[in-house]
């Protein structure tokens, strides 16, 4: 049996967004996401699964269970500029004649007014189901993010919706089984100068923190953010922390430090809501 979300697409392009954008982006296409119009069966399993929907109350103890839904490992989904994002998701369900097939989207608003979700929709046409039990499986499928369709406003929390047929035809329907961070990619770079230097002067340590701007599809400074400046003597493997530096409002790093030994000097971002941590790579000064 295969159960899946339906997707409506106009010209190859999704539209109506129901985002709220300010009017300056509206008139940018990738500011509409998917709009996933319905949920249910292909024709013909709908025929062989006539109670698929709008059973009764007194049906529910019937019904699948959902006990765990789990998006990309449990890790915040991180989208750069250009490069789409596959992520998995994974539903744990229980029924007494088994389980069938499970299906998903990841959705960020609904239309009240046309309940519509907008999001992606799963790639595969049936789930992958490995059962645990006779009455326990847990089936793995997959949405491709696409950083076209989202705005730097969606850079928040997402939902997962779950679906369940067991194998006598029952469904269960959690359009809110969990929710993932959505985040913005970042970057950050390093250079320390000069090199080399003699012991006892000063290194300019200078670096730029930035992160995906989704709605003009490049890397923008990250304003104002703390950083912190640390160090990793040569034969040593464990950075520590010497200062911590507040970026410009272009996210442009820059502090001094005196020369002391041979090591490595980086810069590492503890992250936001909206951005994940980075570090950037190391920079080895050689000390005369």
């Amino acid at each position: 049996m295969r159960i899946r979300a339906t997707v409506a697409a106009v010209s190859g392009a999704l539209a109506l967004s129901a985002l709220a954008v300010p009017a300056s982006q509206a008139a940018q296409s990738h500011d509409d996401l998917p709009a996933i119009t319905s949920f249910g069966f292909p024709a013909q399993d709908r025929a062989a699964a006539p109670k698929a929907k709008g059973l009764a109350a007194s049906k529910a103890a019937a019904l699948p269970v959902i006990s765990k839904v789990v998006v990309n490992g449990g890790k915040p989904i991180v989208v750069g500029t250009t490069a789409t994002k596959k992520v998995s998701i994974a539903i744990t369900a229980s029924h007494k004649s088994g389980i069938a097939d499970a299906a998903t989207f990841l959705w960020f608003s609904k239309d009240a007014a046309t309940d519509m979700y907008y999001g992606f929709d799963q790639n595969e046409d049936a789930a992958t189901c490995k059962a645990a039990s006779a009455t326990t499986s847990t089936c793995t499928l997959s949405v491709t993010v696409d950083p076209w369709y989202l705005t730097n406003a969606t850079a928040t929390y997402w939902k997962a919706a779950a679906f369940v047929l067991s194998n006598d035809f029952e469904i269960a329907e959690k359009y809110t089984a969990a929710q993932i961070r959505m985040q913005r990619l970042s970057k950050l770079d390093v250079n320390a100068a000069p090199e080399p230097v003699k012991k006892g002067k000063t290194i300019t340590v200078t670096g730029k923190l930035s992160r995906a701007n989704w709605e003009t599809g490049t890397y923008k400074g990250y304003a104002t953010q703390s950083v912190k400046l640390q160090f990793r003597k040569k034969n040593s493997s464990t950075y520590t922390t010497v200062k911590t530096v507040k970026g410009s409002s272009t996210g442009t790093l820059k502090t001094t430090v005196k020369a002391v030994e041979d090591g490595y000097w980086r810069w590492s971002f503890a992250g936001t809501a909206s951005t994940p941590a980075v570090s950037a790579t190391g920079d080895f000064v050689d000390v005369k």
